[in-house]
């Protein structure tokens, strides 16, 4: 619904602007301009999602051998004590800790089909435990802003989308959305303890947390010492290393499980295709909108009206430009792709504003699309403070993920 009245909206604005410059400004191109880019942009958005066929399968069957192989019951094994310490209030060994736990692994791992049936059956479990029926519960609550943060080791759609955008290496963005999805993750992870009293200052926690922030601060201490090129270099060889060696490590436990992995890399591939081309019909219609709203000079409006913001405070506004991803992840993830896509066709996939809209996108998750699907699926409609958690946590995404740019991609 909400992705309707934006679709429109570039439409309504577009027309509005072009019509206004065409009568008082008399440019009589901006129509022109408009037709020829929802034909181009249409045109775009197909052969995008024809190109994404091959990568999206290879991926798509590499996770299924790791779904199969167990990795996602080896993450929830490794996650348990940490996440008994955040949901306090489900009863000890619940079959719903269980079923939440899998969820997080699906969605660390970037398996969305496993993810939302598992969230959804954990939803309905913690209803269960529910008093208040119509009321979010405590952990739903937690569970919710885990999801919405969108914690993911590996970001596959956006490297398959930068491969397709013919970046000269799709994998240089894998560290910096690491460490921007982490400070979005941790912060929802604060906010909603103090809302729920929940006390972090425990040894689970701290020595899961405070590792986790020693790890990303070594990182960035590390990488904040060698200049740009060498920082390139080492974050692209370091992620092309580890994604490597997760393939390996997935095919060794689907060999540990005896599983056939090849069938079970067709498996996924298969899915892959049929990704690939399920998403033909909303790329066409969000890129062209995003063209229209383009074309139509409203776009510019809007970031030259950030951007005159950012100066007139002393800031640097280089990354503005992808500022619109970031707005519209919150409502909408095919609308953040879109924009996403946009930002690499328009300034280039190894551009800064490329490259930042895509730490955006792999930031954080969809907030309020997450919490309409898992809240409506148990009949919720007081959510008490699950959408401030998640927007506080988008924010730290988005805050996180500017400073990461620079730090990485900078001038």
């Amino acid at each position: 619904m909400v992705l309707n009245y934006i679709w429109v909206a570039f439409f309504g604005i577009a027309f509005l602007i072009a019509a206004g410059k065409l009568v008082f400004a008399g440019d009589a191109g901006v129509f022109p301009a408009i037709m020829d880019s929802t034909f181009s942009s249409a045109k775009t958005a197909f052969e995008i999602s024809l190109g994404l066929t091959g990568v999206l399968s290879l991926w798509m069957g590499i996770m299924k051998i790791g779904e199969k192989g167990g990795v996602v019951h080896i993450l929830a094994r490794g996650l348990s004590p940490l996440f008994c310490k955040l949901f306090p209030d489900i009863p000890k060994n619940h079959p719903v800790i269980g079923n939440i736990f899998m969820n997080i692994s699906a969605n660390m791992l970037g398996l969305d089909n496993a993810a939302t049936p598992l969230g959804l059956k954990a939803m309905e479990g913690l209803q269960e435990l529910n008093p208040k029926k119509d009321t979010a519960s405590n952990p739903m609550i937690m569970f919710l802003v885990l999801n919405t943060s969108g914690l993911t080791i590996i970001p596959v759609s956006i490297m398959v989308y930068r491969t397709q955008m013919e970046a000269a290496q799709p994998t240089d963005v894998f560290i910096p959305i690491l460490l921007a999805t982490f400070a979005s993750t941790l912060t929802g992870i604060i906010v909603t303890s103090l809302y729920q009293r929940i006390n972090l200052l425990n040894r689970v926690v701290v020595l899961a947390l405070g590792g986790a922030c020693l790890a990303v601060a070594g990182i960035v201490y590390g990488f904040s010492r060698l200049d740009k090129e060498e920082m390139n270099l080492w974050s692209t060889t370091i992620a092309n290393v580890l994604l490597f060696c997760i393939i390996i490590a997935f095919i060794a436990a689907g060999v540990r499980k005896r599983v056939n992995v090849y069938d079970a890399f067709i498996e996924g591939a298969k899915d892959g295709f049929t990704t690939a081309v399920r998403i033909i019909p909303y790329l066409v219609a969000i890129l062209v909108g995003i063209g229209v709203f383009r074309a139509s000079g409203a776009m510019d409006l809007l970031t030259d009206g950030i951007a005159a913001v950012v100066k007139a405070c002393g800031g640097d506004a280089d990354f503005v430009g992808a500022l619109p991803t970031a707005l519209m992840k919150p409502l909408s993830g095919s609308g953040a792709r879109g924009m996403m896509v946009d930002a690499m066709e328009t300034y280039g996939a190894d551009s800064f504003v490329g490259r930042l809209s895509c730490i955006f996108q792999g930031a954080t998750d969809t907030t309020f699309y997450i919490l309409a699907v898992y809240f409506g699926s148990v009949g919720i409609t007081r959510t008490r403070h699950a959408v401030a958690c998640g927007l506080l946590a988008d924010l730290a995404g988005i805050v996180a993920a500017i400073g990461v740019a620079y730090l990485f991609f900078g001038a």
